[in-house]
């Protein structure tokens, strides 16, 4: 292999990804990836970036596609370095997120011959990838290099396709590995196969790809519309999506249109926003979990769309009315009804699904606009009646879950007030960045619904802890304002070498870092009563002070009272700095406090819908 081809090689890939709308890299250093490093550099279309750890780097990449859409490119030498991208990858395949791994690798002669640094990277991250691409050795033939050109076009589109998620492009380079400048052989060949040295003259992909949304037929919508008209007890199940906005939205307008309540996850895009007519209801995880409740609030017939949502209350009330119809809507070939309630499912872009349902039904026999369909005005009145009890159920529900927090607020402080409080304060338009674990969950069940526009990001594709920092960071590199990050101190600990990116001068972040010294979480579940075991084993107390890692890379750590919390991080993102404000709270008493809002909330719900 001479060095001519290598460096045609590298930077067709480059040119291609930047062609494809590619504009996010993040570099680890390492030497078998020198050529795509070098080309990168040389091609000035680029935002490059460079981490120590590929780790962070990936879940920097991860972050960066949840909050664009667009895949960020993370480049890493051979060996374990690529392996260490796998937790970004399982995490973006789950979640759907557009992410493209460029891992160096040795070549072919070099595998599976005791060679230093060659590990197996051929399907390294298993079925997580969308696809998977092992490329050639570099050679300088136009056949080869058109080749490669398309490969790297079909990689992007896949990434960004439906569902979006991962692809893996290996990438095998033999020494020498730097660049050559002003070579004849490149020189001849580029002036004899301009296409395949410089792909089209005009900056158009080589290939461009284009993926039509799926799209509902018109019989599907009318037989959904009329089962929506048909039903006096509606219900919207809004989950976790990786478009909220324009799904939260959606979902709004249906729910308007239907006049039927909408559950709405935090990260669903549909709790924080302009409502409309919409009812909009956000405390269901601290009252679905009596069975009475249940049962009185027991639906007719469910919409669902997203991904299983983050209250368990909620997953237990979906899985015990198998009765009702259940129809889930969802573009992907992924399957989302782990729960097998579901008797429709619709593979369908979700929001022109939800808007042209919402048309239909306008137009429908009892809902919004007026008859189409002959029933008869007293089955129209009955209908829109019934309805508008069932709507009313779940506002008196709601309105009293909110009055009982709010009381609940007054006394010893808990966890939960805090992802009230970070919740309401963060700005119109602004990001929240909430960990896996108890914050997200505490966002679920505290965090109210309001009328402005607040964007929620999570890594709730996997649910795991690790890359929390990285992944922050990632995402507010691509907003250009500081963003709010809500963590554990063991999401911390995990991702300490993500605070490496706050010398990005573009992302800064604002952690609210809730330190209880050890996994809280546990403390919700019945395994707390088996001590003497639980607290070592699962509690993990680790009697670390987490402001000296936030010392070593210089940043501010500044404690604050679980009720000051809102007013702090109003004033730490006018700042516009990244900093750390640190709430100490106590993981036993947390968990009492927590059952007793929740009981405090049940009664009053249980007393609002007699």
């Amino acid at each position: 292999m001479s060095a001519s081809a290598t460096t045609a090689w590298a930077r067709s890939i480059v040119d291609e990804l930047a062609r494809c709308g590619v504009r996010d890299v993040v570099l680890a250093p390492g030497s078998r990836s020198t050529p795509l490093v070098l080309a990168f550099a040389a091609d000035g279309r680029f935002r490059l970036r460079v981490h120590l750890d590929e780790r962070s780097a990936a879940f920097f990449a991860l972050g960066v596609g949840k909050a664009s859409r667009r895949p960020a490119a993370v480049v890493t030498t051979s060996g374990t370095a690529a392996a260490n991208l796998f937790p970004a990858v399982v995490e973006a395949a789950m979640a759907e997120v557009p992410l493209l791994l460029l891992t160096a690798d040795r070549p072919s002669r070099l595998r599976d011959a005791d060679a230093n640094q060659a590990i197996d990277q051929v399907r390294l991250y298993g079925a997580y990838p969308r696809a998977f691409f092992d490329l050639a050795t570099p050679v300088l033939e136009a056949p080869a290099l058109r080749h490669l050109r398309a490969v790297t076009c079909r990689a992007v589109a896949v990434a960004t396709g439906a569902p979006a998620g991962p692809v893996h492009l290996n990438v095998p380079f033999d020494k020498p590995l730097e660049p050559v400048e002003n070579d004849e052989d490149l020189a001849a060949f580029a002036a004899d196969h301009p296409l395949a040295a410089s792909g089209h003259p005009g900056g158009e992909p080589f290939v461009r790809v284009r993926t039509a949304p799926a799209r509902a037929g018109d019989d599907e919508i009318t037989e959904l519309a009329t089962l929506l008209a048909e039903s006096p007890r509606t219900l919207i199940v809004a989950g976790p999506t990786p478009e909220p906005a324009a799904v939260g939205a959606a979902v709004r307008t249906l729910a308007e249109a239907v006049d039927c309540p909408v559950l709405a996850d935090p990260l669903s895009g549909a709790r924080y926003g302009d409502p409309g007519g919409a009812c909009v209801v956000g405390a269901y995880d601290l009252y679905l979990r009596d069975a009475a409740v249940r049962s009185e609030l027991e639906p007719t017939l469910v919409v669902r769309v997203g991904t299983s949502p983050t209250s368990a209350a909620l997953q237990e009330y979906l899985l015990g009315h198998g009765g009702p119809r259940q129809v889930v809507v969802d573009a992907g070939w992924r399957w989302k009804d782990h729960g097998t309630t579901a008797i429709g499912y619709m593979r369908a872009d979700p929001v022109d699904t939800m808007r042209r349902l919402a048309e239909e039904v306008r137009q429908t026999a009892g809902i919004g606009l007026g008859s189409s369909s002959g029933v008869a005005a007293g089955d129209t009145g009955d209908r829109s009646a019934a309805r508008a009890a069932w709507r009313e159920l779940w506002s008196r529900a709601e309105d009293a879950a909110r009055a009982a927090v709010s009381d609940s607020a007054a006394g010893e402080p808990h966890e939960g007030n805090i992802l009230a409080a970070v919740a309401a304060v963060v700005p119109e338009g602004g990001t929240l960045f909430v960990s896996s674990s108890m914050p997200v969950r505490d966002l679920d069940a505290y965090g109210a619904p309001r009328a402005t526009h607040l964007r929620v990001v999570a890594n709730r594709g996997a649910s795991g802890i690790d890359g929390i920092v990285s992944s922050a960071f990632g995402v507010a590199s691509t907003t250009g304002e500081p963003i709010a990050c809500v963590l554990g101190d063991v999401a911390f600990f995990h991702d300490q070498n993500g605070l490496l990116w706050a010398r990005e001068q573009d992302a800064r972040v604002v952690f609210v870092l809730i330190d209880n010294d050890g996994g809280g979480i546990f403390h919700m579940l019945p395994v707390r009563e088996h001590e003497p075991h639980f607290t070592p084993l699962f509690a993990t107390p680790h009697g670390l002070d987490l402001r000296h890692a936030a010392e070593m890379h210089g940043l501010a750590v500044e404690d604050v009272a679980v009720g000051d919390v809102g007013s702090a991080l109003a004033r730490a993102l006018a700042d516009g700095t990244t900093r750390i404000l640190r709430v100490r709270t106590g993981r036993a008493a947390n968990q009492s406090r927590h059952a007793e809002v929740a009981a405090a909330v049940l009664s009053r719900v249980r007393e609002a819908l007699r």
